[in-house]
């Protein structure tokens, strides 16, 4: 594979991996579920989805 081609199909998962991560905070969200998250300082928190939703909104904004 040329370096475009390497590009383009890592753009494309990116890009599937964002659409799949937003579908799954949406249906948390609307159950009302929480989702589990690694801090960077090696923490695991439990997170309410509809916040982790609402900013994620908000960053695609900016």
């Amino acid at each position: 594979m040329s370096n475009d081609e390497w590009k383009e199909l890592s753009e494309k998962l990116h890009y599937g991996l964002a659409l799949a991560e937003q579908r799954m905070l949406e249906k948390k969200a609307l159950l009302n579920e929480t989702v589990i998250v690694g801090t960077p300082d090696g923490e695991i928190k439990a997170i309410p989805a509809r916040r982790l939703l609402r900013k994620a909104k908000q960053r695609k904004m900016k």
